[in-house]
C-alpha cells in the first residue's frame, strides 16, 4: 500500500488549475493572440457574502455600448494588420477579450486568465511549472483604477499594458508599473490645463465633483495644486462613486444647492456623471457651468441622457479629434456582429432594441438582417461615432504592437515563426516604436510610457432639435512654452441656459486699482474686502495684495492707482499771504523813504536838528534795508537768496540796532555833557558815533562772512513736514551760525533797551529815551514771540513769521521812534522851535 500511495503521488501533476476557467467575451484564433480587457458591462450586482461557501462569480449588469464599440475597433485594428503585407506577413493576429464590469477584481481575474491560460495544465514532476506568457500584450482597460491592479499584477512578469483611455498620472511612475504605457495623455497635463481654463474665464471660486477612485482623487489633487499657484479656490471638493448609496449623493446635491459658487469643475466618468445626472435632473439643478474632462466631456450617450439640458454650456477638454477610415463601417456591419455569435452579441441587441426602441424588435424578427440600414438608421448612441479619438488611441496601440512584434520577429517578406516571443523584449520594443498610422498620427511613448499632451477644448452648444454639437473652440498643447499651451479661438461660446455672457463665478469681487485685498477671516484667499490704499501709497493693478509707496517725491492722486509729483510749497507773491506780506514790505519801504523825505525838509528844524539827524538818517536807510530785504524771504529758494535773505537780514538789522544804540548813548551822553564839569560829550562826537555803527556792523559782517564760509544756508526739499507736498525753504547750514546772527542782533536790541530805560526819566522836554524804549519794547517782544512761531510753524508759514517779524520790528522802530517828530513837524509846528526845545520840563514817567 505503501508504494501504491508513492506511485499515485508521483504520477499527480504538478501545476493544476485552480477554481473555474474563466472564459473570454470575444475570441479569434490566431499565431500571437493579443489580450483585452473591457468593461462590457458598468456594473455589477452586490451580493452579501456568508463565508459558509464558495463566492460565486460576479453578476454583471448594464451593458456598456460605450466599451463595446472599443471592443469593435480593436477587432478591426487586428483585421486590417491580417489583411496588410507590410506589417507582419505570414501573420495572423488573435484576440482574447475578457469583461471586467468596471470592477477591480474582475480586471485583474480576466489578466490572470490572459497571462496563464485556460487550459487545465498537468505536467510530470520533471518538466518545471513555468511557461511563457498566452498573450504577448495586453490591451485595456477604460478606467484608471483597474488599471492599476492590471498593471500592479502583470508588471512583474513585463507583460505590456496598453490603455487608450486610463489617464490617471500615478500610472506614470515606472517603479510601480514598468510594464503600463498608454495612447492618451495623463491627466498631469489635462488636470492643469482645465485650471488654466478656469482662471482664463475668471473663475476663481468653484466647486470640485470627482470620482471616488484613483482617476478622480490624483487628477483632483493636480487640479487643486495648480488652481492655488493660478489663485483659484475650491469652495467644495466632494467624491462619490456610481455605486454609493442615494443618501451619499443626495448630500453632494444639498452642498451644490448651498454653494455660491456657479462653476462646478469635474473629474468623473461618464459612468459616474449619469447616476449624477439623474439625481440633478430630479432636483432640477440647472444654471450652473461645468467644466468636464475628456472622460465624459465628448460623450454622445452622456449628452443623450442629459434630458433636462443640465449640461448644456459645458466646456472642457477631449482627447483630439480623429477619423479611422473604416472603423464605422466595420462597427455597423451586421453580418459582423452576428458573427461573433455568443451570448455578448446577443445581450446587444436585445439592449438595444429592449430599451427605447422595442417597435423595431418586431422588423427585426420578421426578417433577416443582411445589411447596415438597420444600424445606422437608428436614433441611438451606438451608431454615433463621437468616440472615434478613443477607437483611434486603441488603434494606435494594436498598431504599436504590431510593429514591435513585426521587430521581434525580423519581419521582412516574410516573418521568423520560429523566434520565441518574451514579454521583456516586446516590452522595449514597443517603448522605442515610432511611426506614422495611416491618418498621419506620429505613434511613440516618452520615457514614461505616456504619448504627448494634446488636447481640444470642446463646448456644447444645444441645437434647435435638441442635440448637442460638440464644437472645437480652442487647443491646449502642452510642450508649447506656459503662456502660449491654451489657445482658444475667436469665437462666440455658448455657456449654461444658452447664454452668450460668460458667467461670474467670484467669491469677491475684484479690487479695482486704488485698492487693496484684505482677507476675510476664516474663508480661502479668494475670499477678501477691499480696503483703500493709505495716503501715499497707491495700486495700479486689479486685485492687488499690497499697496506700494510712492517715492519721495511723489504723492498718490486722489483715486490711488498713481503717484505724482508732489506740488512744491514755497511764499510765492501770487499767493494771499505773500501779496499781503509784499504789501507791508512795500508799505513800509514808502513810510520810511516819506519819513526821510519829512525829516529832510525840515532837517534845519530844531526837532531834527536836536535829534542827530546824521543817525536819523542812516536809521531811516536801515529801515529802508529792513523793509527791502523781507522780500528775498519770497520766491522760490535757490542757493544765492538763501545765503542773501539771511545775511542781508542779519547786516541791516545790526545797523539798524547800531544806529538805535547810538542814539541812545547820544541821549544819555548829553544828559551828561549838561552836567557842570562835564566834558564826555567830546568822546562821543559825530566821528565816534559813525564809528560805533561802523564797528557794531562789522562784527555782525564777520558773523556772517564765517557762516558762509563754514557751512552756508542752501535750499532744500522738505518731505517730512507736510506729507502730500514737497516744502522748498532754506536750511540753515549751520545753526550756530544762524543763532550767531539772530542772538547779536537780540545782544544789540536788549542793549538799547537798558540803556533807553535808563534814560527815560531824563529832564527833557521831548525825551528821546522815551520812545526809544517804546520801539525796543516792541522789538524784543515781536522776537521772543518768533522763536516759538518759528519752530512750531509748518512749511511756507515759518517764512511767513520770519517775515512778520522782520515788518512788525521794522513798523516798531519806524513808527515809536519817527512819527512823534512827524508830528511834531506837520501837525504842531509851534513846538519846532529851539526854546521848547531847551525848556526842561518834568518828564513824566510811563
Amino acid at each position: 500500500m505503501f508504494l501504491m500511495a508513492s506511485f499515485s503521488h508521483a504520477e499527480e501533476p504538478l501545476c493544476r488549475q485552480r477554481g473555474e476557467a474563466e472564459s473570454p467575451q470575444l475570441l479569434k484564433d490566431g499565431d500571437i493572440t493579443l489580450g483585452g480587457i473591457f468593461s462590457f458591462h458598468s456594473s455589477w450586482k452586490n451580493r452579501q457574502d456568508t463565508y459558509t461557501h464558495k463566492p460565486l462569480p460576479l453578476e454583471c449588469t448594464s451593458f456598456n455600448f460605450r466599451d463595446f464599440q472599443i471592443a469593435q475597433a480593436m477587432c478591426f485594428a487586428i483585421e486590417e494588420i491580417n489583411n496588410s503585407t507590410e506589417l507582419l506577413p505570414g501573420i495572423s493576429l488573435g484576440y482574447q477579450m475578457y469583461d471586467s464590469c468596471g470592477s477591480i477584481t474582475g480586471g485583474v481575474k480576466a489578466a490572470l486568465a490572459l497571462t496563464n491560460g485556460n487550459e487545465a495544465v498537468s505536467l510530470p514532476t520533471e518538466i518545471p511549472c513555468t511557461k511563457a506568457a498566452q498573450v504577448p500584450a495586453i490591451m485595456g482597460e477604460t478606467s484608471s483604477t483597474p488599471c492599476i491592479a492590471i498593471a500592479t499584477v502583470v508588471g512583474p512578469f513585463h507583460i505590456p499594458l496598453i490603455s487608450h483611455f486610463a489617464t490617471c498620472a500615478c500610472l506614470s511612475d515606472k517603479s510601480k508599473y514598468p510594464s503600463f504605457l498608454r495612447t492618451i495623455p495623463s491627466d498631469y497635463y489635462q488636470s492643469r490645463a482645465l485650471a488654466q481654463l478656469v482662471k482664463h474665464f475668471g473663475w476663481t471660486w468653484v466647486g470640485a465633483i470627482r470620482s471616488n477612485n484613483d482617476y478622480g482623487d490624483n487628477a483632483m489633487a493636480t487640479f487643486t495644486e495648480t488652481a492655488q499657484q493660478l489663485g483659484i479656490c475650491l469652495e467644495y471638493s466632494v467624491a462619490f462613486f456610481r455605486t454609493d448609496p442615494p443618501n451619499k449623493i443626495q448630500k453632494i446635491i444639498n452642498i451644490m444647492k448651498h454653494s455660491t459658487s456657479k462653476v462646478i469643475v469635474t473629474f468623473l466618468s461618464h459612468l459616474d456623471l449619469d447616476v449624477l445626472m439623474q439625481m440633478l435632473s430630479y432636483h432640477n439643478m440647472t444654471g450652473y457651468q461645468w467644466v468636464g474632462s475628456e472622460a465624459w466631456i465628448f460623450d454622445s450617450q452622456t449628452a443623450e441622457m442629459d434630458t433636462h439640458h443640465i449640461l448644456d454650456g459645458a466646456i472642457g477638454l477631449s482627447i483630439a479629434k480623429a477619423h479611422v477610415r473604416g472603423v464605422r463601417e466595420f462597427i455597423l456591419d451586421l453580418k459582423q456582429l452576428n458573427s461573433s455569435g455568443n451570448k455578448l452579441f446577443t445581450e446587444f441587441w436585445e439592449t438595444l432594441f429592449n430599451c427605447k426602441f422595442k417597435s423595431v424588435v418586431k422588423e427585426i424578427n420578421q426578417r433577416k438582417c443582411t445589411g447596415l440600414e438597420n444600424l445606422r438608421d437608428l436614433q441611438h448612441s451606438f451608431p454615433d461615432m463621437s468616440l472615434m479619438p478613443i477607437f483611434n488611441n486603441l488603434y494606435k496601440g494594436v498598431y504599436a504592437v504590431a510593429h514591435a512584434l513585426h521587430k521581434t520577429l525580423d519581419c521582412n517578406r516574410t516573418c521568423n515563426k520560429m523566434v520565441q516571443l518574451d514579454s521583456f523584449t516586446i516590452l522595449q520594443r514597443i517603448r522605442a516604436t515610432h511611426f506614422k498610422s495611416k491618418q498621419g498620427d506620429e505613434v511613440y511613448f516618452n520615457e514614461v510610457g505616456d504619448p504627448p499632451a494634446k488636447y481640444e477644448v470642446i463646448n456644447w452648444q444645444p441645437t434647435e432639435n435638441g442635440a448637442v454639437d460638440f464644437v472645437t473652440v480652442g487647443l491646449y498643447d502642452a510642450s508649447l512654452p506656459a503662456d502660449k499651451q491654451l489657445n482658444l479661438q475667436n469665437m462666440t461660446l455658448i455657456w449654461t441656459q444658452n447664454s452668450t455672457q460668460v458667467p461670474v463665478s467670484v467669491c469677491s469681487e475684484k479690487c479695482s486699482p486704488g485698492t487693496r485685498k484684505v482677507l476675510q477671516k476664516g474663508k480661502p484667499v479668494c475670499c477678501f474686502d477691499c480696503i483703500r490704499c493709505a495716503e501715499g501709497e497707491i495700486s495700479n493693478t486689479t486685485d492687488s495684495v499690497a499697496c506700494v509707496q510712492c517715492p519721495p517725491e511723489f504723492w498718490s492722486n486722489n483715486r490711488r492707482d498713481m503717484c505724482v509729483k508732489k506740488e512744491a510749497e514755497f511764499l510765492s507773491y501770487e499767493e494771499m499771504m505773500g501779496a499781503l506780506l509784499t504789501a507791508a514790505s512795500l508799505c513800509g519801504t514808502c513810510m520810511t523813504a516819506v519819513v526821510a523825505f519829512i525829516f529832510f525838509t525840515y532837517r534845519k528844524t530844531p526837532i531834527v536838528r536836536a535829534n542827530n539827524s546824521e543817525l536819523s538818517f542812516l536809521l531811516l536807510f536801515s529801515l529802508t534795508l529792513c523793509f527791502l530785504c523781507s522780500l528775498t524771504f519770497m520766491g522760490r529758494p535757490s542757493e544765492w537768496s538763501c545765503m542773501l535773505r539771511h545775511t542781508a537780514f542779519g547786516i541791516t538789522f545790526v545797523l539798524c540796532m547800531s544806529c538805535v544804540l547810538g542814539k541812545t548813548v547820544v541821549v544819555l551822553m548829553a544828559f551828561r555833557a549838561s552836567l557842570p564839569g562835564s566834558n564826555v560829550m567830546k568822546w562821543f562826537g559825530p566821528t565816534q558815533q559813525r564809528l560805533s555803527v561802523l564797528v557794531f556792523t562789522l562784527i555782525q559782517v564777520v558773523i556772517c562772512v564765517m557762516w558762509l564760509a563754514i557751512s552756508p544756508p542752501f535750499p532744500f526739499k522738505n518731505l517730512k513736514v507736510v506729507k502730500d507736498r514737497i516744502i522748498l525753504e532754506c536750511a540753515l547750514g549751520s545753526a550756530v551760525g544762524f543763532w550767531a546772527v539772530l542772538g547779536y542782533i537780540g545782544f544789540l536790541a536788549l542793549l538799547c533797551f537798558v540803556l533807553a530805560f535808563l534814560a527815560r526819566k531824563l529832564p527833557d522836554n521831548f525825551n528821546e529815551a522815551k520812545f526809544i524804549t517804546f520801539s525796543m519794547l516792541i522789538f524784543c517782544a515781536v522776537w521772543l514771540t518768533f522763536i516759538p512761531a518759528y519752530v512750531s510753524s509748518p512749511g511756507k508759514f515759518s517764512v511767513a513769521v520770519e517775515i512778520f517779524a522782520i515788518l512788525a520790528s521794522s513798523f516798531g522802530v519806524l513808527l515809536c521812534i519817527f512819527i512823534p517828530k512827524c508830528y511834531i513837524m506837520l501837525l504842531r509846528p509851534e513846538k519846532n522851535t529851539k526854546r521848547k526845545m531847551m525848556d526842561k520840563g518834568t518828564s513824566k514817567i510811563f
